[in-house]
């Protein structure tokens, strides 16, 4: 079995699209205008309109309802990137921080209010995990 990707349900999927190809650098790729992907060489976000919602179950998924799951990138320098998103991101709920198990990270809202995680491994144990 392959994890593929996590997609996030919103009613705007053009603004969350861009929120995510401006703090990535990632250009997403449109499939039709409720589907676009956001595809890295690890991992896939995909973005979906809530339209899409009802060709799986009606109901099944709810936009900006997310409280549980924190969408996470691992960036090559945390600080160096947080500067250089000042005027890119809205609501940041934590600056900047080494984390206990090694990864400094900073911690934003995206515009339907999903945690995201930006990070970097900087302790010799959580650089050699991200190794693997």
């Amino acid at each position: 079995m392959d994890f593929v990707s996590v997609r996030v349900i919103t009613e705007d999927v053009a603004r969350l699209v861009d929120f995510y190809e401006r703090t990535t650098g990632i250009a997403a790729r449109w499939a039709t205008p409720d589907f676009a992907e956001l595809v890295s060489p690890s991992a896939t976000l995909a973005i979906a309109s809530t339209a899409t919602v009802a060709l799986f179950a009606e109901g099944a998924a709810r936009a900006a309802a997310n409280r549980s799951v924190i969408v996470e990138f691992r960036v090559e320098d945390v600080d160096t990137l947080r500067a250089g998103l000042a005027d890119r991101i809205g609501e940041v709920v934590q600056e900047p921080t080494t984390m206990p198990w090694g990864n400094r990270s900073l911690l934003v809202r995206d515009p339907d209010g999903n945690l995201v995680n930006f990070f970097t491994p900087v302790t010799a144990d959580a650089v050699a995990r991200a190794a693997r």
